[in-house]
C-alpha cells in the first residue's frame, strides 16, 4: 500500500488520543443537561452550576488517569477539571450546544447547535488534542434540517482542518416518525440502516472526519441471544440474532474507512460492554464511554466523599472491564484509511517541512 500522508497536528492528536497500542480507551464527561437530570432525581433540587462542576472534576481526578483520552466540555467541566487531567491523557473538547433545536415538521426533529463564544481555534489554544462534535441526524428528516446537520458537520471539519486539530463527530439517530419509540421492535429494526447511512454520509472525505463516534448499529435488547431480558428482566421479541449484529458492525468498518469508536448512549455498563466486544471484533477501534462508566456515582451525591469512593472502586472496575472487552479493537492505524503504520508519514515531510507547514490560522 501507498503511504498516507498526514497533517503534523492531526497525527499528534490521533496519537495523544489513542494508547500506546493505537486503540481508543476514552472517556466521555461532556454531558450537561442529561447530568443536570441525573442530578435533580438524587437530590430532588435543581442543579446548579457548582454541582455539575463538582461531579465533573471529580470523576476526571479518579476515572482519567484509566483513559487514553478524556473529552470533556467548555462549561462546567473544563474550567474546574483542566489541573485534574494527567498530562499522559490526551484532552477532547466538545463545541457544540448542550440540547438541541425542536425543528422539522411537529418539532419532533432537531438541529444541533454550536456553543456561542466558542471555536476551533480556542479549543486548540486551550491545549486539546481534538475537536468533537455531537450531531443528531437523521437521513430521511426534512431537507432543511438535513441540510443544516450537514452543513454544520461540514464547517467543523473545515475549521479542524485549518487549525490541525483532530475531528471526532458522534452523530446519534433519533426516532421522531409516529410509529417509533426509543424502545420498540419498529425503531430496534430501523436503527442499523439509520447507522449505515449517517456513517456512510460522513465518511466522505468532504468532511474531513478523522474519528467516527457513532451508535451501535443495533439494539442487544432486541437481539435473540440478549431478549430473554439479559440486560433489565424485560423479555422482548427479537428482530435479528447476533450474527446479523456482528454483520451490522462489519458494514459500519465498510463504510467509516476511518476509525469508529462505539459511544454508551446512556445504556447500562453491562448491555454495553457486550457492545464493545461484538463492535472490537469487527472492526471498532475502541470507545468513547460516558455514562455507562460512571452514572452510579451521581447516586451518591451530594456527599462528595461517598462519590469519590464509588468512582475509585465501581468506576475503576468498569473501565477494567471495558479494557478486556476492547482487546481485540483495531489500532487506529490498521484501518483502511491508514494501513497500517509503517505507511502513515508526515505531510510533506523532508529539508523544507517547517517552510511549507502554514502559520497559525487565526481565529474563526
Amino acid at each position: 500500500m501507498n503511504r498516507v500522508e498526514i497533517s503534523a497536528g492531526k497525527l499528534r492528536g490521533l496519537l495523544r488520543l489513542a494508547d500506546d497500542e493505537g486503540r481508543f480507551r476514552m472517556m466521555a464527561i461532556d454531558q450537561r443537561g442529561s447530568l443536570k437530570r441525573m442530578i435533580k432525581k438524587a437530590t430532588g433540587k435543581e442543579a446548579t452550576y457548582e454541582d455539575l462542576a463538582q461531579i465533573k472534576k471529580l470523576i476526571v481526578k479518579v476515572l482519567s488517569p484509566y483513559s487514553s483520552a478524556t473529552l470533556i466540555d467548555p462549561g462546567y467541566g473544563y474550567p474546574i477539571a483542566a489541573k485534574y487531567l494527567p498530562p499522559e491523557v490526551g484532552l477532547l473538547l466538545a463545541v457544540e450546544e448542550t440540547g438541541y433545536l425542536a425543528s422539522g415538521a411537529g418539532e419532533r426533529e432537531r438541529k444541533t447547535r454550536l456553543l456561542e463564544g466558542w471555536s476551533v481555534g480556542k479549543v486548540k489554544r486551550a491545549g486539546a488534542d481534538g475537536v468533537k462534535l455531537l450531531l443528531y441526524y437523521r437521513h430521511d428528516g426534512s431537507p432543511e434540517v438535513v441540510e443544516h446537520q450537514q452543513g454544520i458537520a461540514r464547517k467543523v471539519g473545515e475549521e479542524c482542518a485549518r487549525h490541525d486539530i483532530p475531528y471526532v463527530l458522534e452523530i446519534v439517530a433519533y426516532p421522531f416518525r409516529e410509529d417509533e419509540d426509543k424502545d420498540s421492535p419498529v425503531y430496534a429494526e430501523r436503527k442499523p440502516k439509520l447507522v449505515f447511512d449517517y456513517v456512510a454520509e460522513f465518511a466522505k472525505p468532504e468532511y474531513k472526519v478523522d474519528i467516527l463516534k457513532v451508535e451501535f448499529p443495533a439494539d442487544l435488547k432486541y437481539c435473540r441471544e440478549y431478549a430473554d431480558g439479559a440486560f433489565d428482566g424485560v423479555k422482548r421479541e427479537p428482530v435479528y440474532n447476533l450474527s446479523e449484529v456482528e454483520d451490522f458492525c462489519r458494514e459500519v468498518t465498510r463504510l467509516a474507512r476511518v476509525p469508529w469508536v462505539i459511544l454508551s448512549a446512556g445504556v447500562g455498563i453491562e448491555e454495553f460492554l457486550e457492545e464493545v466486544e461484538i463492535a472490537s471484533r469487527c472492526g471498532a477501534s475502541g470507545f468513547l464511554c460516558g455514562r455507562a462508566l460512571w452514572k452510579y456515582c451521581v447516586d451518591y451525591y451530594p456527599d462528595l466523599d461517598a462519590v469519590e469512593e464509588w468512582l475509585s472502586t465501581g468506576g475503576a472496575e468498569n473501565f477494567r472491564k471495558l479494557y478486556a472487552a476492547s482487546e481485540a479493537a483495531t489500532p487506529f492505524w490498521d484501518t483502511e484509511a491508514f494501513g497500517g503504520f509503517p505507511n502513515l508519514a508526515l505531510e510533506k515531510a523532508g529539508p523544507e517541512w517547517y517552510r511549507n507547514y502554514p502559520d497559525f490560522a487565526g481565529d474563526e
